[in-house]
């Protein structure tokens, strides 16, 4: 497969940090590419050099001749209207954008709510992210290289960026915190770590299960023998089943190396911990209404939160969730109608959107040690200093002025303190902004520890389905909808309420991307048809082939192990590293069409 990017022994440093030392790489057509790494370890950077946006301080890049490549910066300034933008040529003619499929669907998810007359200079923050994101997927693009492209988005709207990228057959380079885009979207993964690239196949739970053999091989230092990534993996393999969805990664090795891995969370116990500490009651809303303008976000709801429940919220924007966070917090007053209870106990840690309470005269560690000098965590009493430095400040980084913080930096502090209050209860609204993946693991983490009651608000499907038991909605309607199937059920009733009310003739057309899995209807109330049943002559055919397929699964498994010990023998041989890689993605690729064709064999003899 032809590179349509190179990169050989490419250098980049700012001052004495080095981001990226002697890095050779490629973007082969059709590749989709995850890029994972700490805040700072040089992932922008790298993303800004394949665009030609930057020039490395040595090594050179590479491209085809007439190469079509889209590049979503973090930051970027717009100047036209939304469709001019967005549509290009398109715009131009009257309905002409209409006519395209893709520029409809783009339409349809990224700019709903912006007229195409809108100046995008006029626009917010998140809305010029939209018109930029969709410019690039409404044009014809050889590759697209994307910097945290889900900022900004909601989860429909980040269910349907990640089957566009995964089915558009274009190559994909992208760097997000959002680990169920990178497990949907990609085929291989990088990690950036001490100036070098680090390449593995699959997306990102087989970058995880590789990162924890890794880990787990070298006997790193004491960070690693905490082994979050071990911690993760065991959640990979024993999450919801949703997870089957996702690309499969060697099931003898994943469960060998969890064998001995705890739950992540032990939930009677810390529900026993929770009841302690709260009682029964815990908030109770009874016949709540919320209307702001004309507008009524919460129609006479009722709503029961106990000891120990851990509940994630969800709905697009503008239904209310912020809202139900500072009602739950007491924070609108004479705003609403109905009766909030709150148990005698209760002490409420709310962690908003707003950064503006921290000083920005305040060194990291004193603004953290002016609340608190030790925390409970679990079965662990960490010191603030402790607990810095699982949050990732690190060293002097504790005596820094909160004013020279970064956004995700402040997020991690602003946290941290929240913490350190010891609340028994958590209402955590968009948490996960501006954090890197190595953060997300460690919150999750501390959150697995923490007793008490949680409601989370939050478009990062994986954090949500990580640390909450069960999903509740705000649909639009004013109510609040408790949703078993959890983000799954949500999706799959956004798009059925969406099909219905688009007119006749447009709903698939402005949707291609939205294709039901197989035996799903879009609609939670009507059963998948049953599969048809075989006569026992055909039975026992499926059975042998089964068998036939179990051998040359466990062939290719035996010849997977050997490339993967063959690899960590030449792991300071980057030639040979990259022959061995290829070599394992075809074995793995082989072992996934055996396991999906086994799949296949034994759904049909389902009753």
């Amino acid at each position: 497969m032809p590179n349509l990017i190179s990169v050989e022994r490419v250098a980049k440093a700012y001052g004495p940090h080095v981001l990226l030392d002697g890095v050779s790489l490629g973007v082969g057509e059709g590749e989709r590419i995850g890029v994972v790494g700490r805040n700072g370890a040089g992932k922008s950077t790298l993303l800004s050099i394949l665009a030609g946006r930057e020039e490395p301080d040595a090594g050179r890049v590479a491209r085809t001749s007439g190469l079509r490549a889209g590049y979503l910066p973090q930051r970027d300034s717009l100047r036209g209207t939304v469709g001019q933008l967005a549509f290009g040529q398109l715009a131009s003619g009257q309905g002409a954008w209409e006519r395209d499929a893709t520029a409809r669907s783009v339409r349809n998810e990224l700019l709903a709510d912006l007229s195409l007359d809108a100046e995008a200079s006029r626009l917010s923050g998140g809305e010029r992210r939209r018109v930029a994101l969709a410019a690039l997927l409404a044009a014809e693009r050889d590759v697209l290289l994307l910097d945290e492209p889900t900022n900004h988005l909601d989860i429909e709207a980040i269910d349907w960026l990640g089957r566009q990228l995964r089915d558009a057959g274009r190559a994909v380079v992208v760097v997000s915190h959002d680990r169920w885009l990178l497990d949907t979207v990609c085929d291989r993964m990088w990690e950036i770590d001490g100036g070098r690239v680090y390449p593995s196949a699959g997306g990102y739970s087989a970058y995880v299960l590789q990162r924890a053999e890794r880990e787990a091989a070298a006997e790193a230092d004491e960070r690693s023998r905490r082994n979050l990534a071990r911690k993760e993996l065991a959640w990979l393999r024993r999450g919801p089943q949703a997870r089957g969805t996702k690309p499969k990664f060697r099931v003898q090795a994943a469960n060998a190396l969890i064998a001995a891995e705890p739950p992540a969370r032990d939930k009677t116990e810390l529900t026993r911990l929770a009841t302690a500490r709260l009682g029964k009651t815990v908030l109770e809303l009874e016949d709540v209404t919320v209307t702001i303008g004309e507008k009524t976000l919460l129609d006479n709801v009722t709503w029961r939160l106990g000891p120990g429940d851990r509940v994630g919220v969800v709905g697009v924007n503008g239904t209310g969730k912020t809202t139900l966070l500072r009602i739950l917090a007491d924070e609108l007053g004479s705003d609403l109608d109905g009766r909030i209870i709150t148990g005698k106990t209760v002490k409420i840690g709310h962690l908003s959107q707003e950064l503006s309470e921290l000083d920005p005269a305040w060194r990291v560690r004193e603004s953290v040690e002016e609340i608190r000098l030790r925390i409970q965590v679990g079965k662990r009493e960490l010191s603030a200093g402790q607990l810095l430095e699982r949050l990732g400040f690190y060293d002097d980084r504790q005596w820094t002025a909160v004013g020279d913080l970064s956004g995700g930096e402040r997020r991690r502090l602003q946290m941290l303190r929240l913490l350190m209050t010891e609340p028994n209860v958590l209402l955590l609204d968009e948490p996960t902004n501006d954090l890197d993946i190595e953060m997300l693991n460690e919150f999750e983490d501390i959150l697995d520890g923490w007793p008490g009651t949680l409601v989370v608000v939050s478009h990062d499907r994986y954090f949500l389905e990580r640390v909450t038991d069960h999903v509740v909605a705000l649909l639009g309607d004013g109510k609040l909808s408790f949703l078993g199937g959890g983000v799954d059920e949500y999706l799959e009733r956004s798009r059925a309420r969406r099909s219905a009310s688009a007119p006749p003739g447009q709903a698939s057309a402005s949707r291609p991307a939205d294709v039901p899995r197989p035996g799903a209807t879009g609609n939670a109330d009507v059963p998948a048809a049953a599969p048809s049943a075989l006569t026992p002559a055909a039975q026992r055919a499926v059975r042998k082939e089964m068998q036939r397929l179990e051998r040359q699964i466990e062939k290719a498994a035996q010849r997977e192990e050997i490339l993967h010990e063959q690899l960590a023998a030449n792991a300071t041989d980057y030639e040979k590293l990259t022959d061995l890689g290829a070599d394992l993605n075809a074995v793995q690729a082989e072992r996934a069409a055996l396991e999906d064709r086994w799949l296949e064999a034994a759904a049909t003899l389902d009753p």
